[in-house]
């Protein structure tokens, strides 16, 4: 996948975060450190219901966009949703479940992606 596509789809998945809501989007390149995924996106939902709508907001742009999700883990629960979309892989927590884990500490190393400065970029 090519730069561009790589932070068309991260646009898309932020944005789609955004629109339910989602607080603190980030998007991380973990293209050097990891060997099954180039980019995380996480976010924060305020309860299990928030946390689902977020991520059924993901799931239908990326569906709309032709990239159904591989697969998705958590939903029932809405703690913690992992949405697999192979490439990318995005993290949608309630607040105390994302400060325990702290990914952005765990993968510190990968560079944050601008995804204000992406979205310009490519046109969203």
């Amino acid at each position: 996948m090519s730069g561009s596509d790589r932070l068309a789809k991260a646009v898309l998945i932020a944005d789609a975060a955004q629109e339910r809501k989602a607080n603190d989007v980030v998007g991380l390149d973990v293209r050097e450190i990891s060997s099954f995924a180039d980019t995380f996106i996480i976010a924060t939902g305020t309860s299990d219901r928030h946390v689902r709508s977020v991520a059924d907001s993901v799931e239908t742009a990326l569906k709309a966009h032709g990239e159904p999700p591989m697969g998705i883990e958590g939903h029932d629960e809405g703690r913690w949703v992992l949405i697999d979309c192979g490439d990318t892989i995005v993290h949608i927590f309630q607040q105390e479940i994302r400060d325990h884990y702290d990914l952005e500490r765990l993968w510190s190393d990968a560079p944050a992606l601008e995804l204000e400065a992406a979205a310009r970029s490519v046109g969203t």
